[in-house]
């Protein structure tokens, strides 16, 4: 059932990137030649005005043909005016940035979603204080609800961590204790620890870790909106990070995974509930977005640059070295993908 699911979830992800393409050129009159979700040979097929509708064999991608564009083959053209390659460098690049834009819009509703639903968070109740930190002589104890920041209300334990972090000064804490509200001022210790990428940061902190408690947290829509923005930039932004670190070096070439660990974590999600899978989506379609914007020929973000060196020059790249750096550019995906792979089984196969 999982695996079904993992198909479903990622099938419907490239039909809104590609639903995203093809909105755009058609706003722009593009003929859209073929919209297909999937590659290889074609299992359905209908013919709906000048597009033909396809549903393919394997469903791991997808694509939307306009007239006078094939990424295949990046010098093709066509002079008539419902092509693409007729439009202007601008009306190009927004055709291009619809699918990424589509799915930026496609994780943000998804956030909207689920904090209207509501989801269970660690409560901002302290569970136990660490040796040699602030929080044992400052008279906080175990089971204090911490209910406000500098005057700031917070409702959940990740909104505390987070206040914390961005503090400069003194933090005032108001937590209530035994239906007793309670003021402290604590100085943070800036203390050295480890980011999700394994690097050496310096966060200030207090000492202070979670009791285990958890509430149910539900915002209004209104609230929703702000919270839907904030989680996608942040999701957006943590994704180029770790595109980042790969390129630096920080993280291994063995720390990248493929479709096998997408279908295992989209599986997984799954089977823990609603609000999982709808959480998985959203990081997924902000994944989609953002791969689908790097700099690499082939990939939306490689044809706009293309497109924004037409803009500046006033003349349109070489087609013999767009032909290359596309050439290239595939050999970098496909080389991707099958490290991808190699990466998912030694993990399957090792455990």
């Amino acid at each position: 059932m999982g695996f079904i699911v993992s198909l479903l979830v990622l099938s419907f992800l490239i039909f809104f990137h590609e639903l995203g393409h093809f909105l755009v050129a058609r706003f722009f009159k593009v003929k859209v030649e073929v919209f297909s979700i999937g590659f290889g040979s074609t299992i359905f097929k209908k013919v709906v005005g000048e597009t033909e509708y396809r549903l393919s064999l394997i469903p791991l991608g997808g694509y939307v043909q306009m007239k006078g564009q094939n990424d295949l083959n990046p010098t093709s053209s066509s002079n008539d005016f419902d092509s693409y390659n007729m439009k202007s460098p601008l009306q190009r690049i927004a055709i291009l940035f619809g699918g990424p834009a589509f799915n930026f819009i496609l994780a943000f509703s998804l956030f909207i979603s689920i904090s209207m639903i509501g989801f269970q968070t660690l409560s901002p109740k302290i569970g136990e204080l660490q040796k040699d930190m602030p929080s044992i002589e400052s008279g906080l104890k175990s089971g204090d609800l911490i209910s406000k920041i500098n005057g700031e209300e917070i409702q959940t334990w990740k909104e505390l961590s987070a206040k914390i972090k961005e503090s400069e000064n003194n933090i005032n804490f108001q937590i209530t204790r035994d239906s007793e509200t309670i003021n402290i001022s604590i100085t943070p210790k800036i203390v050295e620890s480890k980011n999700i990428f394994g690097e050496t940061v310096q966060n200030r902190m207090v000492g202070i870790s979670p009791n285990g408690e958890t509430i149910y947290f539900q915002l209004s829509f209104f609230e929703s909106i702000n919270y839907g923005f904030e989680r996608t930039l942040e999701s957006t932004t943590l994704i180029f990070q770790s595109v980042e670190k790969l390129i630096v070096g920080v993280l291994g070439i063995d720390q990248l995974g493929g479709v096998v660990s997408i279908m295992e974590y989209t599986a997984k999600a799954s089977e823990t509930g609603l609000i999982a899978i709808l959480v998985m989506m959203a990081l997924l379609s902000v994944n989609l977005g953002v791969l689908n914007l790097l700099p690499i020929p082939a990939l939306d973000g490689g044809h706009i640059i293309f497109n924004i060196y037409e803009m500046v020059r006033g003349k349109a790249p070489n087609e013999k070295v767009m032909y290359f750096l596309t050439i290239i550019g595939w050999g970098i995906l496909i080389s991707l993908m099958l490290v991808g792979l190699f990466n998912d089984i030694s993990r399957l196969v090792t455990g």
